[in-house]
């Protein structure tokens, strides 16, 4: 999302200073820092000088020991530490805007029918790294309570998009290889968010005309299920859907004998948000199709 926000803001002529935990040459004019968390509070300051704006990227995810009891200091450290320590330097250096991507696993990891997530719903996040999340918000909004800086917080369902790790860049590979997967019986509805509007939305927090301070939902305009991104995956990179019907019942029993009931639950079950307040609060809709987001997909990985 990073690499992807710089060049957007950049072909616009906008002023960009990229912070990294190491400079790799990945993008022009980096600023390393180390990990947040540790980062010399001298240094952070540098890195924010003059800025009329933050937006928080770094975090700790894609991880497989999330639900681990012993997962919760690491995410406490990267997630909630970090993000603590940079908004109160975002606050002494007067920024005015601080947005914080944040995650839908704050509020759970699934929905009932027709009644998707939204900002004024009770947290309830299932393993570390949502409850990291749900603190990182709490941190920033406590840094910039009384001060001139607005905490924008954008909590985001599935990104898709060119680099897209954890469960989509896995499910991408899986179809690449041409693996046949057990899903084709499952009927959900997941909200997910492509890369191109996710960049439209962050650069709309930063140019409404009034900072749409609070917590909101980016999504794309059509919710997709699982089999049916399995099918556009497919199409996009010129693949036979590799889809085998299974009944759900079954499918969720052989995942939780092999250990994997956690994410098969994700697979099958909904999970949607509604992103009304943030198009309420700053006018951005997605203007792209999952399916143009799948092809630029396509074309980055050659």
């Amino acid at each position: 999302i990073g690499r992807a926000l710089v060049e957007r803001l950049r072909a616009a002529g906008r002023d960009v200073r990229p912070v990294v935990r190491e400079d790799r040459g990945e993008v022009e004019g980096a600023v390393a820092l180390g990990p947040l968390e540790r980062a010399p509070e001298e240094a952070l300051a540098r890195a924010l000088a003059g800025a009329a704006a933050v937006v928080h990227l770094a975090a700790r995810a894609h991880r497989r020991d999330a639900g681990d009891a012993g997962a919760e200091a690491a995410y406490r450290a990267a997630n909630v530490d970090a993000t603590a320590r940079l908004a109160r330097a975002a606050v002494a250096a007067r920024v005015g805007r601080f947005v914080l991507a944040s995650s839908v696993k704050v509020n759970g990891e699934a929905t009932r029918p027709e009644r998707p997530f939204r900002p004024e719903d009770p947290a309830a996040p299932r393993d570390a790294y949502g409850r990291s999340k749900r603190d990182a918000e709490a941190a920033l909004v406590d840094a910039c309570r009384g001060s001139s800086t607005a905490p924008i917080v954008l909590r985001l369902p599935l990104v898709i998009g060119p680099g897209a790790r954890g469960n989509v860049g896995r499910l991408v590979e899986a179809i690449a290889a041409g693996r046949t997967l057990p899903l084709g019986a499952i009927d959900n509805r997941r909200s997910v968010v492509g890369l191109a509007n996710l960049c439209d939305a962050i650069v709309a927090a930063l140019d409404a005309p009034k900072p749409p301070a609070g917590v909101h939902f980016v999504a794309d305009a059509v919710p997709v299920s699982t089999p049916g991104l399995v099918r556009a995956i497919a199409g996009a990179l010129g693949r036979p859907v590799p889809l085998a019907f299974v009944p759900v019942v079954l499918l969720k029993l052989g995942a939780r004998l092999a250990g994997k009931g956690a994410e098969i639950a994700r697979l099958a079950g909904s999970l949607e948000v509604d992103p009304s307040s943030f198009t309420a609060a700053t006018g951005w809709r997605p203007a792209h199709t999952l399916d143009d987001e799948l092809a630029r997909l396509a074309r980055a990985r050659g």
